[in-house]
């Protein structure tokens, strides 16, 4: 009689308690925390106040209580609750760990509806909002899914795809918070998300459609597990797993767009609250399976909403409650997850491939002076465009005579606020698109640019806190604290992404998650220092050429001139960098030195654009594909393309901004964002069969 030897699990102190016992001890853990949280507040009212109230104590304390603690508590459960439920429904569904609300884009589409809403004055009741949020969300989950092949064919192009869509839904709603700025204060901070409640109305409303969605997703436990095995596996086992997968998704967005119509988009809740329940040990029975693993989800998800609630509130003051949204601590640890997950996990998906577009192979040295030609003449006829347009629109003549020093004291005013501006787009143009040419090709990844590896916002911090705290600052003081801001977050993301070596997809999900911390600083910064007039900021951050003067474009210019001569020196070094790594090793590449050298300059570049103009997004990521399309591969020939056709986007985007709406302006970043975002997902639609 043979025997079998068995290999004996080892009994943790989870494993002892089982799947029952995690779930009571994760209950335990929300009644201390709520405990806790309901005897923080602004008003007198101590916890022993609140203890007395619960009891049939003092008015004041029941009143105080009911009217504002209560309801606070209530929305950060219901908030948690449905966010950790959709992230761990969403990350099953692509079968990806770093799939969440946040990340395909569901909570700015539902933002962007609740904003605009409010833009134009619609008092809608609670029910139709939540409605209006849903469609939002889901059109933009349908998106970034369809983009990225439902998450399952890469992470590193399902984080593109939903960072590119949350940058363009953002770009909408800061543009009609811009507009509309009356019937949208107070929506900046609302936007990272806000407890503050004034009743129990919201809670009461969409608290049943919460339960009822993680009912209906507990039921499909069984059926997700199966479709865990494979498209094909769950097909032969009677799933219908495209019906599945529609029908959770729609569960998904429902309890995103809730959570949104409660409080705001709250960052990060859903990423981190299924990675922090799937790191339970896998030897606990049953623990993994989804009936137990979304309603676990879900108290996790509600666990990290009340806990930085608690943390913000203990560590800024109560007053910080009303102030800072909670979504900037989640955001911040979910930058800490997302880092984590990118350390651990190493994605070589699609993306990587270079052929997003058409490339031309080999045009000849006339053909590439025709087209430097022609770009040279369209980037002429831009700038003389930008001296025309305006809320006045003035004359070809009258720029000849203003050049000659012979018009009057009226036209001469207004070209001489004009040419500032014009120059800035150009410069700016021209370093944005230089420094995304030098980034795609480190990064090997066309999809690459300055502002998603964090760079760009990381200069946007530093130019923020000082003209937050320092309003007349002066130029070169703000270009000192973007460029700062810049290379800290730069160091950061070069830092983290190392391990053993550079991995390109390493390097761009590490820069997406800086890039989520440093726009939660910046929210911080903005509503701790002046809540009411965001206005200022938010025109800063999406990329403006208001009120220019000519000696702020003297450190961009210097930029070019001690950049771009490095990146041409390191042409024939980035050529062989885009195309594998191991080919540059052969031939004697040294290669982290080049990628240092060609990423440090691109961080010069954009920083000093950043203080030029503000905050300005994709120039990076179009013109070099443009250029690429236009005269080839090759470096020496891609950079001055690039340069042209990125100064003529910014040129012409900041003309259109001042024109469009006068006397009113829209920020050329914005502009840049919306004709950007449609090119972007053209290169993802082209590249998703590869």
């Amino acid at each position: 009689m043979s025997t079998l030897t068995s290999v004996e699990v080892p009994i943790t102190p989870l494993r002892r308690v089982g799947t029952a016992g995690v779930f009571l001890l994760a209950l335990a853990a929300l009644a201390v925390v709520s405990a806790v949280h309901i005897t923080q507040g602004t008003s007198s009212v101590g916890a022993m106040d609140v203890l007395s109230g619960i009891f049939g104590g003092s008015d004041e304390a029941v009143r105080v209580l009911l009217a504002s603690r209560l309801p606070r508590l209530l929305a950060g459960v219901a908030v948690g609750v449905a966010l950790g439920a959709a992230g761990s429904l969403l990350q099953s569904i692509a079968r990806n760990p770093m799939a969440s609300p946040d990340t395909l884009a569901v909570s700015n589409g539902a933002y962007l509806t609740v904003a605009t809403a409010a833009a134009f004055g619609l008092s809608l009741p609670l029910v139709l909002s939540g409605g209006l949020a849903f469609f939002g969300g889901l059109a933009a989950a349908a998106l970034v899914l369809a983009l990225s092949a439902g998450g399952r064919t890469g992470t590193t192009r399902l984080i593109l795809a939903g960072s590119a869509t949350a940058l363009a839904l953002g770009s909408l709603t800061n543009l009609v918070m811009i507009l509309f700025q009356e019937g949208t204060t107070g929506l900046y901070a609302w936007g990272s998300g806000s407890l503050v409640q004034s009743d129990l109305g919201a809670v009461t409303q969409l608290g049943p459609v919460i339960l009822a969605c993680l009912l209906a997703a507990m039921a499909a436990g069984p059926k997700l597990d199966i479709l865990g095995l494979g498209d094909d596996t769950a097909s032969v086992l009677g799933v219908n797993v495209r019906r599945l997968r529609l029908v959770l998704t729609l569960l998904a967005v429902v309890l995103a767009a809730a959570a949104v119509t409660i409080a705001g988009p709250i960052g990060f809740v859903g990423l981190c609250a299924p990675v922090i329940v799937r790191l339970l040990p896998r030897s606990i029975p049953g623990l993994h399976r989804h009936r137990s693993l979304l309603p676990l989800s879900a108290l996790a998800g509600a666990l990290i909403v009340l806990g930085s609630d608690i943390l913000l509130r203990a560590v800024l003051g109560a007053q910080a409650g009303v102030d800072v949204p909670p979504g900037v601590v989640t955001t911040l640890l979910g930058a800490v997850v997302m880092i984590w997950l990118a350390r651990r996990y190493r994605d070589a998906g699609p993306t990587r491939q270079p052929p997003a577009v058409r490339t031309v192979a080999g045009r000849s040295r006339a053909g590439f002076l025709i087209v430097v030609a022609i770009g040279l003449t369209l980037l002429t006829g831009a700038a003389v465009l930008g001296m025309l347009g305006g809320d006045t629109w003035l004359l070809t003549g009258d720029v000849a005579n203003w050049l000659q020093g012979r018009t009057g004291r009226a036209l001469t005013y207004v070209l001489d606020q004009r040419y500032p501006r014009v120059l800035a787009a150009l410069l700016a143009g021209a370093a944005l698109a230089v420094a995304g040419t030098a980034v795609q090709a480190v990064c090997r990844n066309p999809l690459a640019e300055p502002g998603v590896l964090g760079v760009t916002t990381g200069a946007g911090v530093g130019a923020i806190t000082l003209l937050t705290t320092v309003p007349m600052a002066g130029i070169w003081a703000m270009t000192g604290a973007a460029g700062a801001g810049a290379l800290v977050a730069f160091g950061l993301v070069y830092l983290l992404s190392w391990r053993g070596g550079l991995n390109s997809d390493r390097l761009v999900l590490i820069g997406v998650a800086v890039q989520s911390a440093c726009t939660a600083m910046t929210v911080m910064i903005i509503v701790k220092s002046d809540p009411w007039n965001t206005a200022k900021a938010l025109t800063w951050l999406s990329g403006s050429t208001y009120g220019r003067l000519p000696i702020q474009l003297i450190p961009v210019a210097l930029a070019l001139v001690v950049s771009v001569p490095l990146i041409a020196w390191l042409r024939r070094d980035l050529d062989l960098l885009a195309l594998n790594e191991d080919t540059p090793r052969v031939l004697g590449v040294p290669l982290e030195p080049v990628r240092l050298a060609a990423l440090a300059a691109s961080v010069v570049l954009t920083a000093t654009a950043v203080s030029a103009v503000g905050v300005v997004g994709f120039v990076g990521l179009v013109a070099p594909h443009a250029a690429r399309a236009l005269v080839g591969a090759k470096h020496a020939r891609v950079l001055p393309v690039a340069a042209l056709l990125g100064a003529l986007l910014v040129s012409l985007a900041d003309t259109l901004g001042r024109t469009v709406i006068a006397p009113a302006q829209v920020p050329a970043g914005l502009v840049t964002a919306l004709i950007g975002t449609p090119y972007f997902v053209w290169l993802l639609w082209r590249s998703r069969a590869r």
